[in-house]
């Protein structure tokens, strides 16, 4: 086995503030060619019709299970080599790095079988019949047969997010969306021997660019010599690593799996007021998420920074992250309420040319931007929870938030009092607010009684 570079020991040692923008910056680049990739896919769904956009909202929902559970254990693998190197464990981080690649393989072939089987049954109880039931299947089956390219690239950012590379993610995830510009265009109606394809061309180039990024993403992460193929061993199962993942990566993955079926809860209360109010909840999600990236490129920087600092028991390191990145994130939200206040329509208006739809859409972001500092601090603590590998809260938060109080709150004000569409983003914004003081004030007792 090579020498595996520690290329990590910057992330316990160099100034705090430095380290988040280096980290963030990148990471939110990132995330921000990400959802322009998404809101690409919506604007070519739109010139399909208003059907198709809808039929990705419903497809989005399973899609967002597999992203979640991708996402959840890839910062396991973060937090536990993060851990090791921060320790100077260095051959510990690369079982790590090894088997969690498998791992993830081995999770998507399960996710891949699952969502074939019930994705008919859910799209019919949120009411997807008809044409609409067969786009919204032709979508979503060509997504989940390319699952195992995600959840390996996931994998591989997570190796190289634990060394604090978020430039390669970056990369890639700009590349997809020009690659995306380009194929989005010749799948969905046809170019020379290649043949029209309608919805299911979206879904084909994405799993397309999630191969060619797969090989790059993997370059980078074997130039570290934190992996290497000279012992295919490394790479299989083991009973202790597996335990780690598992522990680590279930509260996470629950998580993001539970927000998944918050989604789902959420989506069958706007369906009852109708396809374009799901059309236009649709739309002003994606365009929501363009001003949460700060958020998520802050997260990204906490676990890294965290996990390293934590292992290291540089615990001042850790408080002073923690702090500086909800700093950051309620000023860079303020930029972001400001701006959408002022252009949300009329970006909304671009997707599609129906008042209805764009009104449903507006009021969504009327009252969610409002909801960007609770995400910031929910964000941060979550991460932080999960480099110092105490994630079991996390679940709970999840439960409350997505679950309970979503299900309550969206069942009285829509059935009960059958109350007009905007109250119910009134009412998630409260639910969140609460849940993310819950999880600040449980993050700092968490810490004190931790780094002492």
């Amino acid at each position: 086995m090579g020498e595996i570079k520690n290329t990590s020991k910057h992330l316990i040692t160099e100034d705090i503030p430095k380290l988040i923008k280096q980290i963030a910056i990148p990471a939110s680049t990132g995330m921000f060619f990400n959802t322009m990739y998404n809101v690409v896919d919506t604007f070519y769904a739109g010139l399909i019709s208003t059907e198709a956009i809808s039929a990705m909202s419903l497809s989005f929902m399973i899609f967002f299970t597999i992203i979640g559970l991708g996402y959840g254990f890839s910062s396991a693998i973060t937090a536990l080599i993060g851990n090791a190197n921060g320790r100077d464990k260095h051959f510990l981080a690369s079982l790590y790095a090894h088997k969690g690649i498998f791992f993830m393989q081995m999770l998507a072939l399960v996710l891949t079988v699952i969502g074939f089987i019930i994705s008919p049954y859910l799209f019919k109880m949120l009411g997807a019949t008809a044409a609409y039931l067969d786009t919204s299947l032709d979508y979503m089956n060509v997504i989940l047969a390319g699952t195992v390219f995600f959840m390996t690239n996931f994998a591989l950012n997570a190796i190289l997010m634990s060394r604090g590379d978020t430039k390669t993610y970056r990369n890639s995830l700009i590349f997809g969306f020009f690659a995306n510009l380009i194929l989005n265009p010749i799948f969905i109606y046809g170019f020379l021997f290649i043949p029209a394809m309608g919805i299911k061309g979206i879904a084909l180039a994405t799993v397309l660019i999630q191969l060619i990024n797969l090989f790059y993403m993997l370059y980078k992460v074997m130039q570290t010599k934190i992996i290497h193929f000279d012992n295919i061993k490394y790479f299989l199962p083991h009973k202790k690593i597996y335990a780690d993942l598992i522990k680590q990566g279930i509260p996470s993955s629950m998580n993001m799996l539970i927000m998944a079926i918050g989604s789902i809860i959420l989506m069958y209360f706007v369906s009852l007021y109708g396809v374009k109010a799901v059309a236009g909840y649709g739309i002003g999600f994606r365009v929501e998420q363009l001003m949460l990236l700060p958020a998520l490129g802050l997260s990204s920087a906490v676990l890294s920074i965290v996990s390293n600092n934590y292992g290291a028991k540089k615990y001042a390191r850790v408080q002073e992250t923690l702090n500086k990145a909800l700093k950051y994130g309620f000023i860079i939200s303020t930029f972001g309420i400001v701006f959408l206040y002022i252009f949300g329509k009329l970006i909304i208006s671009q997707f599609d040319n129906d008042l209805e739809v764009i009104n449903y859409g507006f009021e969504y972001i009327l009252i969610e931007v409002w909801i960007f500092y609770a995400y910031i601090i929910l964000f941060v603590c979550v991460s932080t929870l999960q480099a110092i590998k105490k994630p079991k809260m996390i679940l709970f938060i999840a439960l409350y938030r997505q679950i309970v109080a979503k299900f309550l709150v969206a069942y009285i004000l829509v059935i009960l009092l059958g109350l007009d569409y905007i109250y119910l983003w009134v009412g998630v914004l409260v639910m969140i607010y609460s849940s993310s003081i819950f999880a600040y004030i449980y993050t700092q007792n968490m810490l004190k009684k931790l780094c002492i």
